[in-house]
């Protein structure tokens, strides 16, 4: 469809150049290493070094981190893939790897930050059945099941991804090759329904309900004193960078795929309804918002630090301050 994919000849595939993308890429990616490397070090650090008590919100982090450290760890790959002008010197397993790495990351970190999400959301609209709902266990389980899920999700991507030899250039194709292409858009579109736009939707209706709760003049009782107001600028923080990462990084790459994908796939079907002209506007949108995606691996940590303090302490003492009160009564 475009050049990384030369070796098409029917008349529906297009041929345009997209030479940005060796300076964006590399250069992107560059950034991602170094300031995600020293952000995701100093957060896996704090939690394993400095961390006492590893309570639910820790044990997201810290699988969120995780997450992000395997994907950053690829970089120097695709740095020189990009860098070369698509030549791919590694072979066709490490091709598979950095590409299942990817989207691991990707849709890792779209689950675990809506594990966050929900963990704050029920203890601040159910603070006291929230004591009894979560514990370090239960995080541990729901961890284990995500984990299972992002890696039997994204195993097909070991299949779908590839090589090719083209002229004197090695291709390590984004996608997949082009004689599979029709079967992998219905698996990226299925995957991207169910670990993407549920997890948005999920995490939008908890978000819109945590600010309702938040702005209730007796929110936090009259014993919640600075305890309530910390609680609620850590969850406001949250909201902020939760929201702008999955914004900023996960929505205008999802968009932009689907548009990318669906106009290809209609140029295949039918190359006089789609010109050539849109699949490459939509391919360029692509190729620019994947460095956004990226991203989210120096946002993550930035989550941690800023509004990683998990609620129950405050939650504790608001149940003491209630117990006492009806003790009084």
């Amino acid at each position: 469809m475009n050049n990384t994919e030369p070796g098409n000849v029917s008349n529906f595939y297009c041929h345009f150049q997209e030479d940005f993308k060796y300076i964006l890429l590399p250069v992107s990616y560059s950034l991602v290493l170094v300031f995600g490397l020293a952000l995701n070090s100093t957060a896996l650090y704090t939690i394993v070094f400095r961390t006492k008590r590893w309570n639910p919100s820790t044990i997201y982090m810290i699988n969120l981190t995780m997450c992000d450290t395997f994907y950053i760890l690829t970089l120097p790959f695709l740095i020189y893939y990009y860098a070369d002008k698509n030549d791919w010197p590694f072979g066709e397993p490490l091709c598979k790897l950095i590409r299942f790495l990817f989207y691991t990351n990707l849709y890792g970190s779209i689950l675990f930050l809506c594990c966050i999400s929900l963990h704050r959301f029920v203890g601040i609209c159910y603070p006291v059945r929230s004591l009894k709902w979560i514990s370090a266990r239960r995080a541990k389980l729901v961890s284990v099941a995500v984990w299972a899920c992002v890696l039997f999700c994204q195993a097909p991507i070991l299949y779908f991804s590839r090589i090719r030899d083209v002229a004197t250039d090695r291709i390590c194709y984004d996608t997949t090759s082009p004689e599979f292409f029709d079967d992998f858009l219905v698996y990226s579109s299925a995957v991207s329904v169910f670990m993407f736009a549920l997890p948005f939707m999920v995490v939008m209706v908890c978000y819109g309900l945590m600010v309702r709760k938040l702005l209730e003049p007796g929110w936090g009782g009259e014993g919640g004193g600075q305890g309530a107001l910390r609680t609620k600028q850590k969850s406001v923080k949250m909201i902020i960078i939760v929201l702008a990462t999955f914004i900023l990084c996960f929505l205008p790459f999802h968009l932009t795929r689907s548009l990318y994908y669906c106009f290809r796939y209609l140029r295949q079907v039918n190359p006089a309804q789609v010109n050539c002209n849109l699949v490459e506007a939509s391919s360029i949108a692509y190729k620019v918002t994947r460095p956004f995606v990226s991203a989210n691996s120096c946002m993550d940590p930035i989550l941690y630090f800023l509004a990683g303090q998990d609620v129950r302490t405050s939650l504790t003492s608001k149940r003491r301050f209630q117990r006492r009160k009806d003790e009084r009564e």
